[in-house]
Formats: structure tokens, C-alpha cells, sequence
């Protein structure tokens, strides 16, 4: 019932943003650019779970992680000075996130 309710909204938020982006781009980014995930997934994890450390645990780690998820976004950043389409951009921030996050845990040991 909870992984039911966990999916629908999730859903609900993310066909959200995507149909306003065709509407309202600016908007749309800043939506997503919001913690969403964070805001709807600790509380949901917290019911779920009842284990208030696990949840501040998950909420630290979701803190030190924002900088590396940023990498994604850095091909979007030079695609146009650096002649690189939507598609390009995508892929190669699909492939420096996995590559950030191992740095990551390499410095941090974490």
C-alpha cells in the first residue's frame, strides 16, 4: 500500500513537471531544481520505516551528494560553446555521474 502511494505521487509530480515544461519551461526547471525527491522520499521513508536515525542518515548523505549530482548538468552548461546536441549532453552527464560519485566515495572513503 505505502510503495503504491510512494509511486503514484512520485508520478504525479514528475508527468507534472514534464507537461509544464511545455508550458512554462523556467518554471519547470525551477521546480525540478527543488529538492523534490528529497522532500516527498524522507518523510515516505520515515513512515515506512519509523527509524528517525536511518531517515537523518538519509538526509545527510542526500546533502553531501548534491555537489556531485551537479556533474550531470556541466555538459548542459558548454553543449553550445563546445557543439554538442541535447543527446551528446545527456549521455556524457549520464556517464560523469557514475564517474563523480566514485571519486567521491575514493576522497571520502565513504
Amino acid at each position: 500500500m505505502i510503495f503504491g502511494l510512494n509511486v503514484a505521487i512520485s508520478a504525479f509530480v514528475i508527468g507534472f513537471a514534464a507537461w509544464l515544461a511545455g508550458r512554462a519551461p523556467a518554471l519547470a526547471g525551477f521546480i525540478v531544481a527543488m529538492p523534490l525527491a528529497s522532500i516527498l522520499v524522507l518523510p515516505l521513508a520515515e513512515i515506512q520505516h519509523g527509524d528517525p536515525a536511518r531517515t537523518l542518515t538519509m538526509a545527510r548523505n542526500i546533502f553531501a551528494a548534491i555537489p556531485v549530482s551537479l556533474t550531470f548538468f556541466l555538459p548542459f552548461l558548454v553543449a553550445e560553446r563546445v557543439g554538442l546536441g541535447f543527446w551528446q549532453a545527456y549521455a556524457l552527464g549520464c556517464v560523469m555521474l557514475p564517474l563523480a560519485y566514485g571519486v567521491q566515495r575514493a576522497l571520502t572513503g565513504a
